[in-house]
């Protein structure tokens, strides 16, 4: 590692916005000044799944706006003009189908373990795609990870134990489904081995969380022996993630396999909070923003300190995160591109943070979600309220795009 440390700037607007034109900048400053009012986007998340379903002529508003922003094509091949853009500029791409649980049973389910496996192929031959993304209710029955979750909740042990006394105890009907699931599962973790590329398991609410961990958890005991193939995602919006994280980590020590862990703060919290109080249980998520930045920071040094055996994705849009991992390799004399660590933003958000990150020689991506829209929409509907809801964030995008224009300009 070189003695002279690199400078990370994250108000670095000309490496931020290098591979946008300003035709490009203006149209984002527009959508995001529209995602910072509040009103507006509540009636946007309403209307648009509606108009979509009842055919009304609203795809090429869409596309030519969200989609744009947020998304990096209807197909593969699409996506991969995207993603060969960003290899441009050092910065990789986690591609991710966008199914969220198939609308046509059985088929749609083999459908979309098609996909996946489809995408993992591609993305072997392109030098720049390390890691592809899956959701396990784009191939299970959500009702049915609903049900285990429930009896693993009624249940006494760790959670793997939990797990298999809930599978055994499943009807015989069920049981032959659930193996299917799990024959989908092993079939795109075995193509991801085979052709080396990493798979990270997408979290879910968190009434249907627990059978997706173990599921993950056992195909990380398989594949993950001699390098990281599956990852999890784990939210720190929840207020028991830094424990899961430690327990996962002492699972991996037992049976011998590298943890894969992919730490984001969360996507679900209105969701999760509303529910909690309507079915009176105590609400998962962390009381307070402070205490959901706390657990993730440490997040952070338990798996920097335990870096031997973790696969770590910062898949994080806070500055100050981000910025505090590369402190931690560099305050261990670890290099910032270790092969152990890997930093992730979404496509369309905190460029600043993605390409000054890529400019220090940190091996970072974007997350890239493809497909047709009416199957992204639940994807874009939860980005325009994530920037409406995250205080700061739509302003700090409009800031720094208007700051990188005026220096265009000047």
């Amino acid at each position: 590692m070189s003695n002279t440390e690199p400078v990370i700037s994250f108000d670095n607007t000309e490496f931020a916005f290098e591979y946008k034109t300003s035709k490009q900048l203006k149209k984002a400053s527009f959508l995001f000044s529209l995602m910072g009012k509040p009103w507006l986007v509540k009636i946007g998340t309403r209307l648009t799944p509606w108009s979509i379903k009842a055919g009304l002529p609203v795809r090429r508003i869409i596309r030519n706006t969200i989609f744009q922003q947020f998304v990096g094509g209807e197909t593969l091949a699409e996506t991969s003009i995207v993603a060969k853009k960003l290899g441009g500029y050092n910065v990789k791409a986690i591609l991710d189908y966008g199914v969220e649980g198939g609308d046509d049973g059985e088929h749609g389910f083999d459908h979309a373990t098609e996909e996946f496996i489809r995408v993992i192929e591609y993305a072997s031959t392109q030098p720049n795609i390390p890691f592809m993304s899956i959701k396990v209710t784009g191939f299970a029955r959500f009702a049915l990870l609903e049900k285990l979750d429930s009896m693993m909740h009624a249940s006494e042990g760790t959670l793997m134990k939990r797990f298999l006394k809930s599978v055994d105890e499943l009807t015989a009907e069920e049981k032959e489904e659930w193996h299917k699931v799990r024959h989908r599962m092993m079939r795109i973790c075995e193509t991801a081995a085979e052709k080396k590329i990493g798979v990270l398991v997408d979290a879910e609410e968190t009434w249907i969380q627990d059978p997706v961990d173990a599921l993950t958890i056992l195909m990380m005991d398989t594949f993950n022996k001699n390098r990281c193939v599956v990852y999890n995602t784990i939210q720190h919006y929840r207020h028991d993630r830094l424990k899961f994280l430690k327990d996962s980590y002492a699972a991996a020590e037992e049976r011998d396999f590298i943890l894969g862990a992919k730490l984001v703060r969360g996507a679900y919290m209105e969701k999760e909070r509303k529910r909690a109080e309507e079915k009176n249980y105590p609400s998962p998520i962390q009381p307070d923003k402070q205490s959901s930045d706390r657990d993730y920071n440490a997040g952070l040094e338990f798996c920097v300190d335990n870096l031997q055996r973790i696969g770590l994705i910062v898949a994080s849009h806070n500055e100050y995160s981000n910025l505090y991992a590369t402190e931690l390799l560099l305050k261990k004399g670890l290099s910032l591109n270790h092969p152990h660590i890997h930093w992730s933003q979404l496509y369309g958000m905190s460029d600043n943070i993605t390409f000054n990150l890529a400019h220090a020689g940190c091996s970072v991506s974007k997350y890239l979600p493809f497909g047709p829209i009416k199957d992204v929409i639940p994807y874009l509907m939860r980005r325009a309220q994530e920037n409406t809801s995250v205080k700061g964030q739509t302003g700090r995008e409009l800031g720094l795009i208007k700051k990188e224009l005026q220096r265009r300009a000047g």
